[in-house]
């Protein structure tokens, strides 16, 4: 091969699976290609079998920069969002940090709602605006098992309290509709309104206004966002990865951070959110308000 063009290269395994007997795909394509190019963000990095460990992509590094191959992306373009709300994002996610949310931007909005119902609703207004494409996610911390139906109900479900709402790619269409359709992502599909998108459903895709249901996996303790694997429903990052030394590790905490990260930024005009988590709910309640001191 001459050119080999990887975009979100962070999905390729780093460890053999299945019929993949390799140890790093990214490094097999730079045996195989005279150039790589490799759009890489180690912060959508959502599985252990995607983990790096600080000295492969220490190397992975250095090689490039010895060819002078390295280029480093400090903006998202996705989001259209001033300095002071882009900060406040990036705030949350990579220091865990909650400051007051900014109301300065006229370009987008971020909004806390007091129920999943409102949060819903808010998305489905947004959608009939004329701003499709506008859905709900949430992150993976409700069962769901693909391909496979729960025992005593239709669907997998988001619950919270009285409200709920089925996974993505379960609500049935009729054969017209599938025919339709079936070219097109689970975000542009019409009757996914009705559902919660996950990181694995979205990542890499582009919404107009995203809702994120932050389950219980995320919480806010003593000034700060924390994460529970204990919570979480995603066997993919809460489970232990074999390292190259042999030992076993969990990386759950970065791994359920990037899954927030991924979730916060998909909107390109807003960002709607509730909390699951009764202290991080009423934080962010309180960053609306400007009511919440930070000495960040």
């Amino acid at each position: 091969m001459d050119v080999v063009i990887v975009d979100e290269a962070h999905l390729l395994w780093t460890q053999g699976k299945q019929s993949y007997r390799g140890k790093n795909q990214l490094f097999d394509l730079l045996d195989r290609a005279k150039v790589v190019v490799a759009v890489f963000d180690i912060n959508q990095v959502l599985t252990t079998e995607q983990y790096w460990e600080d000295s492969e992509l220490e190397k992975i590094e250095t090689l490039a920069k010895e060819n002078n191959n390295y280029i480093h992306l400090s903006n998202q373009m996705r989001i259209n969002a001033d300095e002071n709300t882009m900060r406040w994002i990036r705030t949350s996610i990579d220091d865990q940090v909650i400051m007051n949310i900014p109301h300065d931007s006229k370009n987008y909005d971020i909004r806390v709602f007091n129920s999943p119902e409102k949060l819903h609703q808010a998305i489905k207004e947004k959608n009939k605006d004329g701003l499709a494409i506008s859905r709900l996610t949430a992150t993976f911390d409700w069962p769901y098992i693909d391909k496979k139906k729960p025992e005593d109900e239709d669907y997998w479900m988001v619950k919270e309290k009285n409200w709920q709402i089925p996974w993505n790619l379960q609500l049935a269409t009729s054969a017209a509709n599938k025919r339709k359709y079936r070219d097109l992502s689970w975000a542009e599909q019409p009757h996914t309104i009705n559902e919660a998108g996950s990181t694995y459903t979205v990542q890499g895709f582009d919404l107009n206004y995203t809702g994120v249901s932050i389950g219980p996996s995320v919480k806010f303790r003593n000034g700060k966002i924390v994460f529970d694997r204990s919570a979480s429903q995603n066997k993919k990052a809460i489970r232990q990865r074999s390292l190259l030394d042999g030992t076993k590790e969990h990386f759950s905490d970065s791994l359920l951070r990037n899954e927030l990260n991924v979730l916060l930024t998909r909107g390109i005009r807003g960002l709607y959110l509730y909390a699951v988590d009764e202290e991080l709910q009423a934080a962010l309640l309180a960053a609306q308000a400007g009511n919440l001191y930070s000495s960040k």
